[in-house]
């Protein structure tokens, strides 16, 4: 039997972020840990945050998938000159930048550029964002899997979405063949992580939360 533990959005709170992976390798010896993006901006430390990411799992028998999230595509823009500068720091990227004293580095900033938009197994998508269920899964465009607001009920392809992005006090929530588990860490104090069992299909088998 194996478990995969999808792990909400981080926004530089880095200490709940160390209480939930150590409740999560107190319980579970293995597993695959796929975090839904937005690990930087609004929060105290988002370069603690990226730093234990890099790092990876220190424990042997885990596996950790990181998606990009829209800050994460948002930072990166306004490095590059896609976006606008203030509206990437009125955004929460200025606590991003003095948790860097100053400027994000090249790497990280390469780091966070290269990741991935969607993790698909055999039972369930992982998304930050969302999908458009009118389209192919093959087919989602970017900037829909990193900003996607509107979640209209589908089968997913005879799959269970799992995603981020949109918080509410009501998360995680799981509705028909979709979890939010965007329950606002940094601004409500509650850290979310969902656990799904690998081998059936469905929604969580339960929510595992840190303050």
């Amino acid at each position: 039997m194996s478990f995969t533990f999808a792990i909400g959005d981080i926004h530089g709170c880095l200490a709940p972020l160390r209480t939930l992976l150590a409740m999560i390798e107190t319980r579970w010896v293995s597993g695959t840990v796929v975090f839904l993006g937005d690990y930087i901006d609004r929060g105290p430390d988002s370069c603690g945050v990226i730093e234990l990411l890099k790092a990876g799992p220190e424990k042997p028998g885990w596996q950790w998938i990181m998606l990009k999230g829209n800050h994460e595509d948002m930072m990166v823009g306004a490095y590059a000159g896609r976006y606008e500068r203030d509206w990437w720091l009125d955004n929460g990227g200025l606590e991003t930048e003095l948790s860097y004293d100053g400027r994000v580095p090249t790497e990280d900033l390469l780091w966070a550029d290269r990741l991935p938009l969607i993790h698909v197994d055999v039972h369930r998508i992982f998304v930050h964002a969302g999908v458009v269920p009118e389209f192919p899964l093959d087919r989602q465009s970017p900037r829909d899997l990193l900003w996607l607001r509107t979640y209209p009920v589908s089968d997913y392809w005879g799959k269970h979405l799992c995603h981020g992005h949109t918080p509410s006090r009501t998360n995680p929530q799981t509705i028909g063949n979709r979890t939010n588990i965007d329950s606002g860490c940094v601004f409500s104090g509650k850290f979310t992580c969902a656990v799904f069992d690998d081998d059936v299909a469905g929604g969580p088998l339960e929510f595992i939360q840190a303050t």
